[in-house]
């Protein structure tokens, strides 16, 4: 009878620690992306509430899955397309280099905005990457490695790798 009160109790405690934990998971996983994307940006708190990073927010450090969209993972043009879709009610081709060429309209960089598109040429001579430019020369898209993210086109790896940047055409 001891041992079954034992077996009880540490049932008990283990299940409960198990839920606490989740619930603490998810709400410092939305702060820390909050504060990890403001930090990277520069951003206000009010700047933060723009639709634009708030979406970022949610979407931030969800893995990369090739051909999917969802908040399990996401390949760089479905998470994209999403963004549009929800941001500014636009469907975009699927593929990068469909969007690139479809979509859009080639810009300098003198003429880029936050929410225009940026197109990469990864391991071939077809545009196979692309991700939305944010300000500071930043970008966020999403990285087979890390997932949805934010980096920098000054890195070398982007440099190298830079094709155009593009504007959707409304």
């Amino acid at each position: 009878m001891k041992y079954i009160q034992i077996y009880v109790s540490l049932f008990m405690i283990f299940f409960s620690a198990c839920h606490s934990k989740k619930t603490v998971s998810i709400s410092s996983d939305k702060n820390t992306n909050y504060i990890q994307v403001k930090n990277i940006l520069w951003l206000s708190d009010k700047e933060m509430q723009m639709p634009l990073y708030a979406f970022i927010v949610e979407w931030y450090g969800v893995p990369y899955k090739y051909g999917t969209c969802t908040k399990n993972g996401t390949d760089c043009s479905g998470f994209v397309n999403i963004l549009y879709q929800k941001l500014y009610n636009q469907s975009l081709s699927r593929s990068a280099d469909e969007m690139y060429y479809k979509d859009c309209k080639k810009i300098s960089i003198e003429e880029v905005k936050e929410g225009d598109l940026v197109f990469f040429q990864l391991d071939s001579k077809k545009i196979s990457h692309v991700g939305v430019c944010l300000r500071q020369h930043k970008f966020v898209h999403a990285s087979t490695k890390k997932g949805v993210m934010i980096s920098d086109l000054n890195e070398p790896y982007f440099q190298k790798c830079f094709f155009a940047f593009g504007r959707v055409q409304r």
